[in-house]
């Protein structure tokens, strides 16, 4: 029998990140020789062992926790050493830090002992300079031979990459078995009550690499909170923390920051991820959604190739040093445009940053970027002609499904049967119909044709998705998660749908029964938004896309609902959020199991996700904004307050948001009674829309409900 070559684990292991380097150890601080352990940067592992040892033995692992926004301390005990007795006399405290390119540890030996204690300490190290794709397929790889350099000082070089480590007053042992295993040493002697620091560093030399660590601070405002929910203050502290270690920058443009989806898998650029986490970061500034934008616009598609899914006017979906090969037949090159709806969203980031207050001057040179992304609309998204946008991988060895939901079999019929290419997927008509619609009000505001053509394909593409789309389910009538190659409704029912809200493409009517859909068991009976409801076959709780809980998406729908009022389901959501969060020590993961709340009493973790992750960090901000319910249209010279905040999330106080480049503070008392300070002059607020309010919850034996 042959044996499996298995993605490898993520979800135990201690991460910490200043992109484009990261590091994964276990709970302990060891960083071992397996799975996805190792320092990685810009696509390679460039460290794959660093196991610390004192007198030859580990340290038994005690505590850990966080040491600023790029650091990480763990606490373990030499038990051996020190005084005999109960308690430990000997601590050994291990700071593990990510710097630009590089990382350091600091070793602290503490001893409480009323004795001399004597050691020696040592790190034994490991680099294979594996590529990100190899890790991420349970590949073997092999350790290179390290050479010794200055005294103190090893390096390894290999494909372009030159790695050096330095450790002051370390002795350096590499020779003969360990020039792959080599060992730095330091002996320790501590009189009674005394303690030492050690220090080894890591340096990465990398000319090829696509993404660099930007220079400065972030450019977002650091929003500060006060809520009776302290968890969603936890949350968001720490979101912050990683979204600062999450950005990155183009080689040869540092100054146009973009963020990186996720470690270890994807630490570049992604179009769509990096989307929808600067849409999600609005309410700190438009900077990096500005940048984000350049960043994309330069890299639009201008001409058709097969070979890379490039179209005119279409946005990338993926940047690499080289091709990324992860197995099951799957070959991206380094630019990779195999993604249907980032155009979309790229036009869609750009409207609501002009609306949050982007200025003019930042925008008008990216419009000749958004007639181009329109163009891709008209051209090349609706290959048939039949007024939807559909996609089909053409490269045979892209990706199958290129919605957010991109795994071989995220597009099942209810019944569990795969959806055969091309494939039109619901929440794509959104975006498409929303991109056309802000898309009208750029070009009208900025003196641009083409206003009054994209109202009337909104307008047709409205029309067409409400004769085909809506099939009935087990809860009423329900948007069919897409179409397929026949286009044949695929009748299961998913959080798709939810994306769907506040795109304008469904009528007053149709959002209320998708809200009251949202709201049902068989899909928020987890601790979010499950992915597909617990009533189809092809439902899973382990499953990537077929049932389990994205964080950004469930704070995508919840901010949907919460904008359009409809304040209880987004209130279920936020509450699945909040307890997810805290079970996950406020570092949100990319997604979790999709199991009930009363099996565990906690959340299951997806075994490979990645964390931090951009848009699940961002969708901390996202959360924010709706419980703050700051709503502002800048050129429209006004703002609107619909708080979710009030009597079940209780109050909330935050200072620092931003509108038109101002900083602004909202109030929300513990009624829903909320204040705005700090607007400019030219806006005004406006009054709060009222909660919109489902007809019933619905169960499996409600009638169908006509939309």
């Amino acid at each position: 029998m042959t044996e499996r070559q298995l993605q490898p684990l993520l979800h135990e292991l201690v991460g910490v990140v200043l992109a484009p380097t990261s590091a994964l150890g276990d709970a302990a601080g060891q960083i071992r020789p397996t799975g996805v352990q190792g320092v990685f940067h810009a696509d390679a592992r460039v460290l794959s062992r660093a196991e610390l040892r004192v007198d030859d033995r580990e340290p038994e692992g005690l505590t850990r926790g966080p040491a600023g926004p790029h650091g990480v301390r763990f606490v373990g005990l030499a038990r051996w050493l020190g005084d005999p007795g109960a308690d430990p006399t000997v601590r050994v405290e291990r700071l593990r830090r990510v710097s630009p390119g590089g990382l350091t540890e600091e070793l602290r030996i503490v001893s409480t002992a009323s004795t001399p204690v004597r050691a020696t300490v040592s790190v034994a190290l490991g680099c294979d300079l594996a590529p990100i794709e190899v890790v991420k397929t349970g590949g073997a790889t092999e350790p290179l031979e390290a050479k010794t350099g200055q005294p103190g000082q090893l390096v390894w070089s290999a494909a372009g990459i030159t790695v050096t480590v330095t450790a002051e007053g370390a002795t350096v042992d590499a020779t003969g078995a360990r020039a792959t295993a080599p060992r730095l040493s330091w002996p320790v002697d501590l009189p009674p009550r005394g303690q030492t620091v050690l220090r080894w560093g890591l340096a990465v030399e990398d000319p090829r690499a696509v993404v660099v660590c930007p220079p400065g601070e972030p450019a977002w405002s650091r929003a500060t909170l006060r809520a009776d929910d302290r968890r969603l203050v936890r949350l968001l502290d720490r979101s912050l923390d990683d979204l600062r270690g999450l950005r990155l920058a183009e080689t040869g443009a540092p100054r146009d920051v973009f963020l990186g989806a996720g470690v270890p898998w994807f630490l570049t650029l992604f179009g769509r991820d990096s989307l929808w986490a600067a849409r999600m970061m609005l309410p700190l500034g438009t900077d990096l959604a500005a940048g984000t934008l350049r960043v994309l616009a330069r890299r639009q598609g201008t001409r058709v190739d097969p070979a890379s899914g490039e179209a005119p006017g279409k946005i990338l979906h993926e940047l690499r040093r080289q091709e990324f090969a992860p197995g099951d037949g799957l070959r991206l090159p380094p630019a990779y445009y195999g993604t249907v709806d980032a155009t979309m969203l790229w036009v869609n980031l750009l409207h609501d940053a002009w609306r949050w207050g982007l200025p003019a001057d930042q925008v008008e040179p990216l419009l000749p970027h958004l007639d181009a992304a329109l163009g891709w609309l008209a051209e090349h998204a609706d290959a048939d002609g039949d007024g939807l946008v559909e996609y089909v991988d053409t490269m045979g060895h892209g990706l199958a499904n290129q919605g957010w939901k991109d795994s071989g079999d995220a597009v099942r019929f209810r019944d569990g049967t795969l959806a055969a290419p091309p494939i039109v997927l619901a929440e794509v008509q959104g975006y498409a119909h929303e991109a056309a619609v802000n898309g009208a009000a750029l070009l009208d505001a900025f003196g641009r044709p083409g206003g009054e053509r994209w109202r009337e394909y909104a307008a047709r593409l409205a029309g067409r998705f409400r004769a085909a789309f809506w099939v009935d389910g087990p809860y009423g009538p329900q948007p069919a998660l897409a179409l397929d190659r026949d286009k044949r409704p695929v009748d299961s029912l998913t959080s798709n749908i939810g994306h769907l809200l506040g795109t304008g493409l469904l009528t007053a009517d149709e959002e209320a029964q998708v809200a009251r859909l949202l709201a049902t068991e068989a899909l928020s009976g987890g601790y979010g938004l499950r992915t597909m409801s617990t009533d189809d076959a092809g439902f899973s709780p382990l499953s990537y896309h077929c049932g389990s809980v994205w964080t950004h998406d469930t704070a995508i729908v919840l901010a949907n609902l919460a904008r359009a009022g409809f304040r209880d389901a987004a209130l279920g959501l936020a509450d699945g959020l909040l307890g997810a969060a805290e079970a996950f020590d406020y570092r949100l993961p990319e997604l979790y199991g999709g199991d009930d709340r009363e099996l565990l009493g906690r959340p299951t973790p997806y075994p490979a996700a990645c964390r931090p992750q951009a848009w699940a960090a961002a969708g901390a901000v996202l959360l924010l904004q709706a419980a703050a319910g700051l709503y502002p249209d800048v050129p429209g010279g006004t703002v609107r307050l619909a708080p979710l905040a009030g009597p079940e999330l209780g109050a909330v106080a935050v200072e620092r948001l931003t509108v038109a480049g101002a900083p602004v503070g909202v109030t929300v008392d513990r009624t829903g009674h909320a204040t705005v300070t700090g607007l400019p002059a030219h806006l005004t607020v406006t009054a709060p829309t009222p909660a919109r309010i489902p007809a019933q919850r619905p169960t499996p034996t409600d009638r169908p409900v006509q939309a």
